[in-house]
């Protein structure tokens, strides 16, 4: 009986493992050190999920939500415009909904000299 519980929860827990989506890429690259900053930020997913939130984090200024448009449906891309800064340092932070419902999370940083 315990080894069958074993197997069932291993089943289980790789299962909603394997529903989340992993982020593949990022234009500009995580930690990337930049000329001018660019106009526009993207996101590469490996499965379909659903942005709710996308955020900026300049230097020291407060975080500022950026502008998700129409990109309201599930899908492995993203493209969002960014409003250049200048020089320093931008994180940008995402959330959002895997296609099983699970709320996902992360962030990539890049450098404008």
């Amino acid at each position: 009986m315990t080894k069958t519980l074993a197997i069932l929860t291993m089943m289980i827990v790789g299962s909603v493992a394997f529903a989340h989506s992993k982020i593949n890429a990022t234009v500009p690259a995580h930690e990337a050190v930049l000329a001018a900053a660019p106009e526009t930020i993207e996101f590469g997913f490996a499965k379909k999920i659903r942005l709710i939130k996308v955020d900026l984090a300049f230097s020291d200024q407060p975080k500022v939500p950026l502008d998700l448009g129409d990109q309201t449906s599930f899908a492995t891309t993203f493209n969002l415009p960014l409003v250049p800064l200048g020089s320093g340092t931008y994180v940008i932070g995402w959330r959002g909904l895997s296609i099983d419902g699970h709320v996902m999370t992360g962030e990539f940083m890049f450098v404008v000299e």
